[in-house]
């Protein structure tokens, strides 16, 4: 029942790839993806783009990135953090027509199909504003949000907020709790991208 509830709901994607990466010292979008021929954005739009549509990606004024085949979305002003990226994004996916839209980092090389379509299935069954993984920590940036809370984004920006739980402790939000954390990991260091490589 919820598989079919699941297949109902327009779902777009956002992958956000503007972040500094200062502990990681270099744009993580563009590292290569271990194993393969191409890069991190490359391959995370890859995954997303199985289940998700459109897409959209949002970087950094001037960033570099490969050619693409989805809508890249410049940020306005370099360095405000991922809520005002998060606002633009759902906005778009919202003109596009989708009602929600699964959110993710761009170094998130092990992400599934299955965990979109497991929290897409959540958001359709629950109607909440968010639904977002839990390992120990809660994962903003692998999430499903309805993508009416672009205005509830803009707000929260216009108040000085920077912060994605400031958007999350403002919603309807459901927290999933993973027994599989595989697919959450985050790319922060070469040792980390290093680790991911003698998996794949």
């Amino acid at each position: 029942m919820a598989q079919d509830m699941s297949d109902t709901v327009p779902l777009a994607g956002v992958v956000l790839a503007g972040g500094e990466s200062r502990r990681m010292g270099r744009d993580k979008a563009t590292l290569p993806y271990p194993g393969g021929t191409v890069t991190l954005v490359e391959h995370v739009l890859g995954v997303v783009g199985q289940r998700c549509n459109p897409v959209f990606v949002m970087a950094a004024p001037g960033q570099p990135l490969p050619p693409l085949e989805v809508r890249v979305i410049r940020d306005e002003v370099r360095g405000l953090g991922p809520l005002p990226a998060l606002g633009r994004g759902l906005r778009a996916a919202a003109q596009a027509g989708a009602e929600f839209a699964f959110v993710s980092a761009v170094d998130m090389p092990s992400l599934t199909v299955e965990l979109i379509d497991d929290l897409a299935q959540r958001a359709a069954v629950t109607n909440a504003d968010v639904v977002l993984p839990w390992d120990g920590r809660s994962h903003y940036l692998a999430a499903v949000y309805r993508t009416e809370l672009a205005d509830r984004v803009e707000a929260l920006v216009a108040a000085g907020q920077r912060r994605m739980s400031a958007l999350v402790d403002a919603s309807d939000a459901q927290q999933i709790v993973m027994s599989d954390s595989r697919p959450l990991a985050n790319v922060n260091s070469m040792t980390d991208l290093s680790a991911v490589r003698a998996l794949v």
